[in-house]
């Protein structure tokens, strides 16, 4: 029966009924539904209904969420249609409910979009009514004293179909003593009674076997049947009777077993063993039976199973009364169900962004919530919440659905994530409350520039540095993350002294340290004042910049430079001294300088040799040469002192200076003695002879070397020429490039220094003589004996701010 009830649900035509009201559409279909029917799997064309394009449906990755366990149906959205997924039986979904009907949500994203769709599932007459325990019949013992009109129970058939495939309506096969009646119930629900139209003959016939027919309306019709065996008794003719035909009770969900409801109270006016009753519920359609119970002897009803406000608000139960005759009278007990708040609220998170951009405006939906309260009226009521401190607020959208949304911008460097708890409590007494957390992670965009720790860097290095060696670090943090957060530290282009500022030092781009490239001399270059540029790795990049002084720090690396006397190399440069030079006498100041700064300069003097260590000294701070005691007539007139100027440095450096110095009162006193200074000349011109001669052949090599690359090119280029008219192929030659290195020293090759007098000139360091008071003598060997007093051009010092320059 039921394979000819699939055949005629397949035969029959499939209808849809759409429709689209603020974003909900409903279809209505058959039950039974086969999967993978072409026509019968097909529900609608949700894209067609919905007004939505196929490349949204895809790009927007919709989707079904129900929250059931089963899914019923597919959405194809290459197709944009709705199609079956599992077998749908209406009445394991419904049960008597109808119409009946299931609902699920379709969601797309990007934006977010919610579709409510309701499917309407119509009932098919695949159903026969059933008789419970049809495994056995229906026994009734009758007395044969029975009046007619007596009625008796029967047991009522359940059909799971609903409407016109119910349960419609019940036969009795014919017979002399029996009719039938129906009777409806408040529900619709149908009973019948058996009613005796004849008495009962028990020695004509003392058993009679009926059969009771069940027929539903569906097409084709279906039927069930049970057997009724009706056993004649004997004296026993008054039936129980109930004190109320309907009673009604109230009673709590979730009520404890065993608690007593109501009792109810049935008489018999037979008298003896006639009229003990014993009560009993009959087997009534739904499951009233397994969750009431009766007391036999006393009639009190009592709670055996749960109570579920959810699953039923009303329960029915038939009551029967049976005399020891077999006479039954029966009544009907109404509960009706109070709901108790028992059920919390249920969260299901049907959509979740994270991460978030920390760059996303207010009112970004971050998520989308399903709360469902199985109660009822208030007990169903609910308020959903979030923390207030957070920047984040709960909107409803459609019914049992609400969007987390933000309600401020957010700043990932100041919070990275956040833990938020939706909490959904309902309105009962107590409420109830569930919760549910989300971890929302805010991801970064390039929003901060790198930051110095110092706004201006000072590093120092010791001149003659090791070319490579680390100079200084510089530090900047960012404060985004990742990518964003990834510093390379640039150096900025500048000039120092016309060079680029790369050819000094060098910056590591990922560690931001500063190297030196070559070896730095401080008399050159004291400091080096460059920028240092720091650059994210966002997208675009953001960037700060810091300046960076390097202090070039002096070391010892000159020895002091003797100006004053200057060493000749012809002449012969003496100081007088006047025989009757007393104590103290001034006889010349060395004069000397260091290019170097700090302590490394602070020259001091001390005299070396003498040829008469009793007769001068050497101040030690100023250089000064005087007489330390009276010079008389047995002092020789030729003097050579050696005075050593040495710096103050580690270690220290020094250099040598020869002071003559002749004794004596007139020019021609002292010439015989300074004839021995001649050995020099002939020294002189002994290397002047070689220097001429070294210069000669250096200008005949140079002269041979111009000849013969001169030949050589020429006859290259005539072999060239050659090559060229034969059309051979011609390999240009290239000489090497030569570079002449210059050696570059401490000190530059001209030197100006100033020296001012001040007022106080006449014990001053820098005092080299006083006009009229000194005199120097020079002599030169290539004269022929004639000596010329001059003047000394060191006179000029003596005159108040008179600069001594030497170059």
């Amino acid at each position: 029966m039921k394979g000819t009830s699939l055949d005629l649900r397949v035969s029959i035509l499939l209808f849809c009924v759409v429709t689209a009201i603020s974003g909900q559409i409903r279809y209505s279909i058959p039950e039974e539904m086969r999967k993978g029917l072409f026509k019968g799997s097909l529900i609608g064309n949700v894209a067609q209904d919905l007004g939505l394009d196929l490349k949204r449906l895809r790009s927007g990755r919709a989707r079904i969420v129900s929250g059931e366990n089963i899914q019923y149906t597919e959405l194809k959205t290459d197709k944009g249609t709705l199609v079956v997924n599992e077998r749908i039986d209406r009445e394991q979904l419904c049960g008597d409910t109808t119409p009946c009907s299931f609902s699920f949500e379709v969601i797309l994203e990007n934006p977010m979009e919610l579709h409510r769709i309701t499917v309407e599932v119509l009932d098919i007459n695949d159903h026969a009514p059933v008789f419970p325990n049809t495994d056995k019949s229906i026994s009734f013992d009758i007395s044969e004293l029975a009046a007619v009109g007596v009625k008796f129970p029967l047991q009522t058939a359940e059909d799971l179909d609903v409407g016109q495939n119910g349960l419609q309506d019940y036969i009795l096969s014919p017979n002399d003593n029996f009719i039938l009646k129906q009777h409806a119930n408040p529900d619709g629900s149908k009973y019948v009674e058996m009613v005796l139209q004849k008495p009962l003959d028990r020695e004509r016939h003392p058993h009679l076997s009926l059969k009771l027919i069940a027929v539903d309306g569906g097409t084709p019709q279906r039927s069930g049947t049970v057997n009724i065996d009706v056993t004649v008794l004997d004296a026993n003719d008054n039936i129980p009777v109930f004190n109320q035909s309907v009673y009604k009770a109230s009673v709590m969900e979730n009520t404890m077993k065993g608690s007593r409801i109501i009792t109810v109270n049935a008489t018999d006016a037979d008298s003896g063993s006639n009229g003990l009753i014993s009560y009993s519920l009959s087997k009534t359609k739904g499951s009233a039976a397994d969750i009431f119970s009766i007391d036999e002897k006393t009639g009190t009803i009592s709670v055996n199973g749960l109570i579920d406000y959810e699953k039923e608000k009303k329960y029915e139960v038939r009551v029967e009364a049976k005399d020891q005759g077999g006479l039954i009278g029966t009544s009907k007990v109404i509960f009706d169900v109070f709901d108790v708040n028992d059920n919390a609220p249920v969260i299901n998170i049907m959509s979740f962004s994270s991460p978030l951009s920390e760059d996303a405006p207010p009112g970004t939906t971050i998520a989308i919530l399903n709360i469902k309260d199985a109660d009822s009226d208030k007990n169903g009521q609910i308020k959903c919440s979030i923390d207030d401190k957070l920047p984040f607020k709960i909107e409803t959208s459609i019914t049992n659905y609400y969007n987390l949304i933000s309600d401020q911008y957010f700043d990932r460097e100041s919070v990275s994530e956040y833990n938020i708890t939706i909490t959904a409590s309902d309105f009962g007494s107590p409420p109830l409350s569930s919760s549910t957390k989300l971890h929302l992670k805010i991801s970064d965009i390039n929003d901060n520039a790198p930051v110095f720790d110092k706004a201006i860097y000072s590093a120092y290095v010791t001149e003659n540095n090791s070319p490579g060696i680390s100079v200084f670090a510089v530090s900047a943090r960012d404060k985004d993350w990742n990518q964003n957060a990834r510093i390379s530290y640039l150096l900025e282009d500048t000039q120092v002294s016309g060079s680029p500022i790369s050819s000094y030092v060098s910056l590591n781009s990922e560690t931001g340290v500063l190297s030196a490239v070559r070896s730095f001399d401080y008399e050159q270059i004291k400091q080096l004042q460059l920028v240092v540029k720091a650059q994210d790795g966002g997208s675009p990049p953001l960037s700060s910049n810091v300046t960076v002084k390097i202090v070039i720090q002096d070391q010892n690396d000159n020895p002091p430079q003797v100006l004053y006397p200057v060493q000749t190399g012809g002449s012969v440069v003496a100081e007088m001294v006047p025989r009757a030079a007393d104590v103290g006498y001034l006889v010349t100041k060395v004069v000397a300088v260091d290019v170097d700064s700090g302590q490394n300069a602070w020259l001091s003097y001390k005299l070396q040799k003498a040829t008469d260590r009793a007769l001068f000294e050497v101040g030690l701070q100023n250089g000064e040469i005087r007489t330390i005691r009276q010079v008389n007539d047995k002092d020789a007139v030729k003097q050579r002192l050696t005075v050593i100027v040495e710096d103050n440095g580690q270690p220290s450096r020094s250099a040598a200076v020869i002071v003559n110095v002749a004794v004596a009162d007139s020019f021609p006193e002292v010439l015989s003695e300074f004839t021995d200074f001649t050995h020099d000349k002939e020294y002189n011109d002994n290397l002047t002879f070689y220097l001429v001669l070294a210069l000669a052949v250096v200008s005949f090599l140079f002269i041979t070397c111009v000849v013969v690359i001169i030949s050589v090119k020429i006859y290259r280029w005539r072999q060239s020429r050659t090559l060229y008219h034969s059309n051979l192929p011609v390999i240009p030659y290239y000489p090497p490039r030569y570079s002449d290195t210059l050696g570059t020293g401490t000190l530059q090759h001209v030197y100006n220094y100033e020296v001012c007098r001040t007022t106080d000139s006449r014990k001053s360091d820098c005092k080299f003589g006083r006009a009229g008071s000194q005199n120097v003598l020079i002599m030169d060997p290539s004269s022929t004996g004639t000596m010329q007093r001059i003047q000394s051009e060191k006179s000029i010092l003596d005159e108040p701010d008179s600069p001594l320059e030497v170059s």
